[in-house]
């Protein structure tokens, strides 16, 4: 471990060095952010970054409900793609406080190409929060599902346009795959923060770390670095983000189940010398039916010693009031339960369309979900 955090400390100053034009030849990552970027890639949101008063549409105001029970926020996923549909944002403005870019700041999107930082789409995330005084959590640096598919370990190839690991640069040399992997990881976890530095309110730093019987995950990183990639991300995020919260963030967290026991522990030993996890995030991507055991779950993660837990992507198959219901009664049970994200404002934008998850139907209208959910926060 001392070994590998020296690597981390040598490629955090490699970044530093870079931005100062020491000759590494990294092009280091540079934000865009509040120039009026026009959108991402394929897609026109000329006008997303524009400010709008929330629209008096009858509604109970979802998130100023949970905010008067004591939480932080109840907040949604948003993108160029749905911001830019006038119907979505507007009920991002009038129901929710705070944004979670669902693609755009994660590694494919943030570095196409090795050393190319492109944040067009997560600035635009971010003008348009600021914009309309919604609070954002970053989302998300380092996924072991996505950097499976884009840092291949076996031949050092980062795919179209990436070097293998006999690298020229002179802080490198031919047989140092360890060093390579732990400087990839700081430059993208560096470099993405920045990009909400000062705007942030948490960070989801690892996504998807674990299988569901609570064991590290196979993933580019953890095959070579073992869990310590997981101290490296965090310490890199913390260079970066003195104040957000810190997140691991995973799915099938859902009950006291091996994947919640294995997170727990997992925690416990990074943090036992000092305190790199702020906190630990539940998807909570629900089938229905599924929402009885969210108490227990969350009850469970926050024994773990973090400072809060949160529900960070939820939707529920069926969208029955009842699972939602428990959800949210869930949440105002746990001290440390802190916020609910939705994954999505409407059934017509989901990930899961096919099974009606969210709380608005596909023409933007209020579902007997919503109106339990606001019952029970009334």
């Amino acid at each position: 471990m001392k070994f590998l955090l020296q690597i981390f400390s040598l490629a955090l100053s490699i970044l530093r060095g870079s931005a100062e034009g020491n000759g590494t030849g990294i092009n280091p990552p540079c934000c865009s952010r509040l120039k009026g970027i026009s959108g991402m890639s394929g897609l026109t949101c000329a006008t997303v970054g524009d400010s709008v008063a929330p629209a008096s549409n009858g509604f109970s105001h979802l998130n100023a409900k949970l905010i008067a029970k004591g939480k932080k926020f109840w907040g949604s996923c948003a993108d160029c793609n749905t911001l830019s549909l006038p119907a979505n944002a507007a009920l991002l403005r009038s129901e929710f406080g705070q944004v979670t870019p669902e693609d755009s700041m994660k590694w494919d999107f943030t570095e196409p190409t090795e050393g190319s930082f492109i944040f067009a789409g997560a600035d635009l995330l971010v003008n348009w929060a600021i914009a309309n005084h919604k609070q954002i959590r970053g989302h998300n640096l380092e996924s072991d599902s996505l950097a499976q598919s884009i840092a291949l370990l076996g031949n050092g190839s980062f795919g179209p346009g990436y070097h293998d690991f006999c690298d020229p640069k002179p802080y490198l040399s031919c047989g140092w795959p360890l060093r390579w992997k732990t400087l990839r990881l700081v430059v993208l976890v560096d470099g993405v923060c920045n990009l909400v530095l000062t705007f942030g309110l948490a960070w989801d730093v690892v996504n998807e770390c674990l299988n569901d019987d609570g064991t590290l995950r196979s993933s580019v990183f953890s095959n070579l670095l073992g869990e310590d990639f997981i101290t490296i991300a965090f310490k890199a995020a913390r260079a970066a983000d003195s104040t957000a919260k810190l997140y691991i963030n995973d799915y099938n967290m859902d009950s006291n189940n091996a994947k919640v026991q294995g997170m727990i522990a997992l925690v416990k030993r990074i943090n036992s010398a000092e305190t790199v996890i702020d906190a630990i995030g539940t998807q909570m991507h629900l089938d229905a039916g599924g929402a009885s055991d969210a108490q227990a779950a969350l009850t469970a993660l926050a024994s773990s010693g973090v400072s809060e837990v949160a529900i960070t992507e939820l939707d529920i198959a069926g969208a029955s009031p009842a699972d939602y219901t428990a959800v949210v009664e869930a949440c105002l049970a746990v001290p440390q339960c802190a916020a609910i994200t939705s994954w999505g404002v409407s059934d017509i934008n989901s990930w899961r369309t096919g099974v009606t998850p969210d709380l608005f139907d596909s023409d933007y209208q209020p579902k007997p979900a919503y109106e339990a959910v606001i019952a029970a926060l009334t």
